[in-house]
């Protein structure tokens, strides 16, 4: 007795907007990485700016450094996934 999933070939299969895992995993590790580099960019802005107690100044620089950067790299990371599947679902029309 065959099951529904044998008699599935990977042409039938439904189409998905879901990225692979690694694609997802390697957009996630750069938006870490920006945020990382915003939050030195922000702490060398501010150090290089204030002269006294800059505790909170600083962490003002670090914060906004890692937000702003971290959000800019997830709209590029989108855009490349949407583009990447967009991609694929074009040369799998090709194909057949």
């Amino acid at each position: 007795m065959d099951r529904p999933s044998d008699a599935l070939d990977s042409r039938d299969a439904p189409l998905s907007a879901l990225p692979s895992p690694a694609a997802r995993a390697a957009a996630f590790v750069a938006i870490l990485l920006a945020g990382v580099a915003g939050a030195l960019i922000g702490y060398s802005l501010v150090e290089l700016q204030c002269t006294g107690d800059c505790a909170v100044p600083l962490g003002i620089g670090i914060l906004s450094g890692a937000v702003v950067t971290a959000a800019g790299m997830s709209v590029v990371a989108i855009l490349v996934l949407r583009a990447v599947g967009e991609w694929r679902e074009i040369q799998d029309r090709q194909r057949r």
